[in-house]
C-alpha cells in the first residue's frame, strides 16, 4: 500500500499519466502501476555513451602529380577485308574473334568461273605463241628469197618487179613477227590477270591480328562495290590509345625541364585497375583541332595477351611533377557537402572539430589536402556520420578492411 501511495503522489501521478498518454496506454489502475515503473526507469537512465571512432594521422610525404586524359584504344593496324572480285561466298575458314596470321585464308569465293578464265587465257597465250612461230617462219623465208634475188637483180637476171616484191614481203613478215610478239605479251598479261583474279577468290589476312565478326554469310554474292566489308583484322600488340591534350599541356610536356613526352605512361582501365604494362608517346597529329583547341596524341602500350581491344576506354596518365611535403588523408575521411569538403579532426582532448579543407589530387586511396590540416593531426576515417562539432569521442586507430579472398573455381 505504501508503494501505491507513492504512485498516487500528486506530482508523480501526473507524470505517470503524461507518460502513459505519450505511450498510448489506457489509464487503468494496474496500467498506472506498470507504466509508472517504466517511466521511472527512463528517468533514471544516464547520458548516451561516447561514440567510438577510428582515426588516422595526417601523413606528410612527397607524392607524384599525375595528369590524366581520357583515351580511346585502337589497333596499331586495322585492316578492312573486302572482296576484290565478284562471286558467291562458299567458305569461311577462320573462327570469329580468334588470332589469325598474315596470309591465312579467311574466306573463299566460288573459283570455277575464274578457273575457266585462266584456262581460256592459257589457250590464248598458246595460240599467240603459235602465231609468232608461223610469222617467224614466213619472215625467214622472205629473208632467204630476198637474199637470193638481190644478186640476180644486180646482174639483171630478174626483173625489178621481182626484186621489189621480195623486199616488200620481207618487210611485211618482219612486221607480222612484231605483231605476233605483241600478241604474246597481251595474252601473257591476260593470263596473269586471270590468275590474279583466281587468287582473289581466296581472301587472306594482310596482317597478324585478331579477326572480327564476319559481316557476310555463306552463299552471299559479294563484290568490290559492296558497301559493307567482309570483316576486319586488327593488330593488337602493341595497341594504340589516342588522347586529346590542350595546347598548354602539350607545350608544358615539351619543355626541356619536364620532357614528359619521354615519361612512361600508365593506363587505368574501366574497372579502375591499372594496366600492368607501361606505355609511351608514339605520335602527335600534324595540327591542333581548331574546334576544340586540342591536339590528338597517339600512345602505345604492349598488349601481349590481347587483353585490350579497339573501342575500349581508359585513362592515360603521366607524372608531370612531384609535390614535396604533401598532406595525405584517406579518401573516406573527406566528406563532400554542397560543394564543400569537410574533415572531422579529433583534438588532444578527444573533442571533434569539423573543418572545411581544400582538396588536391587523389593518390590511390588517399587525397592530397592543400589547406585546412596540419601534419600529425588525427582525422576520423571511420564513423564520420556519428560526430558533430564539439562532441567528445573515443578514438582508436583506423584498421582498413582486409581485401576479400579470391574465389576458387
Amino acid at each position: 500500500m505504501a508503494r501505491i501511495g507513492r504512485v498516487f503522489d500528486s506530482t508523480r501521478f501526473s507524470q505517470t499519466i503524461r507518460c502513459m498518454a505519450h505511450m498510448g496506454v489506457a489509464a487503468s489502475f494496474l496500467s498506472v502501476l506498470i507504466v509508472a515503473g517504466g517511466c521511472q526507469q527512463k528517468e533514471q537512465a544516464g547520458p548516451p555513451p561516447v561514440p567510438v571512432v577510428e582515426v588516422v594521422k595526417v601523413v606528410q610525404q612527397d607524392v607524384p602529380i599525375f595528369s590524366e586524359w581520357i583515351g580511346v584504344l585502337d589497333g596499331s593496324i586495322n585492316a578492312v577485308i573486302r572482296p576484290q572480285v565478284t562471286g558467291y561466298l562458299v567458305k569461311q575458314n577462320y573462327v570469329e574473334g580468334d588470332i589469325v596470321r598474315k596470309g591465312q585464308v579467311l574466306f573463299e569465293i566460288d573459283p570455277r568461273t575464274f578457273q575457266a578464265e585462266v584456262k581460256q587465257a592459257q589457250a590464248a597465250l598458246e595460240q599467240a605463241k603459235g602465231e609468232l612461230a608461223a610469222q617467224e617462219a614466213s619472215a625467214a623465208t622472205a629473208r632467204a628469197d630476198l637474199a637470193r634475188i638481190k644478186p640476180l637483180a644486180a646482174k639483171n637476171a630478174v626483173s625489178q618487179k621481182d626484186l621489189d616484191y621480195a623486199i616488200g614481203r620481207d618487210l611485211v613478215t618482219k612486221a607480222a613477227v612484231v605483231t605476233a610478239k605483241a600478241g604474246i605479251a597481251v595474252a601473257q598479261a591476260n593470263l596473269e590477270k586471270a590468275q590474279l583474279e583466281l587468287g582473289f577468290t581466296r581472301i587472306t589476312s594482310p596482317v597478324d591480328g585478331v579477326a572480327g565478326i564476319a559481316k557476310a554469310q555463306l552463299g552471299n554474292l559479294v563484290s568490290p562495290s559492296m558497301q559493307e566489308e567482309l570483316t576486319s583484322v586488327s593488330a593488337l600488340d602493341p595497341i594504340k590509345a589516342y588522347i586529346n591534350v590542350s595546347e598548354q599541356e602539350y607545350l608544358r610536356a615539351r619543355t626541356a625541364e619536364n620532357r614528359a613526352t619521354d615519361a612512361p605512361l600508365q593506363l587505368v582501365l574501366a574497372d579502375g585497375s591499372v594496366y600492368p604494362h607501361q606505355g609511351r608517346m608514339a605520335l602527335a597529329d600534324r595540327q591542333v583541332d581548331p574546334a576544340t583547341g586540342t591536339l590528338k596524341i597517339g600512345t602505345v602500350f604492349a598488349n601481349p595477351e590481347n587483353l585490350l581491344r579497339p573501342g575500349m576506354f581508359g585513362k592515360v596518365r603521366a607524372v608531370l611533377q612531384t609535390k614535396s611535403g604533401a598532406l595525405i588523408v584517406p579518401q573516406r575521411a573527406v566528406t563532400e557537402m554542397q560543394g564543400r569538403y569537410l574533415v572531422a579532426v579529433v583534438a588532444a582532448d578527444n573533442k571533434v572539430d569539423v573543418r572545411p579543407v581544400q582538396v588536391g589530387q587523389k593518390i590511390d586511396s588517399g587525397w592530397v589536402i592543400e589547406k585546412g590540416l596540419n601534419p600529425g593531426e588525427a582525422v576520423v576515417a571511420e564513423g564520420t556520420q556519428k560526430v558533430r562539432p564539439g562532441m567528445s569521442v573515443t578514438p582508436k586507430p583506423f584498421e582498413p578492411a582486409a581485401p576479400a579472398p579470391a574465389s576458387k573455381g
